[in-house]
């Protein structure tokens, strides 16, 4: 299983502040991101795969959308993560 217990915890220890923070905003981002590097890797191997094509899609657009209000909320966090991750914008 590529998401275990272990690596969300440490996911959100990482950008969220502490491991039970999981609602924070930063911390929802890189779980995404993490998924979403996961589904294109996955695509890349089963180009056929329609139904994960659709949910790497919603799943970028919920990243989108966090990413529009942390950048309405606090810029600076929104460039340090951008960087952080490696997201293009």
């Amino acid at each position: 299983m590529y998401l275990t217990k272990e690596i969300k915890a440490e996911i959100f220890k990482k950008h969220g502040g502490k491991e039970e923070n999981t609602g924070s905003t930063e911390g929802q981002i890189a779980l995404f991101t993490h998924r979403i590097n996961h589904l294109t890797g996955h695509l890349k191997r089963n180009h056929k795969d329609y139904n994960t094509e659709r949910s790497l899609v919603r799943l970028v657009g919920k990243r989108r959308s966090l990413l529009d209000y942390l950048k309405k909320k606090d810029i600076v966090k929104y460039r340090e993560l951008i960087k952080e991750l490696g997201i293009r914008k």
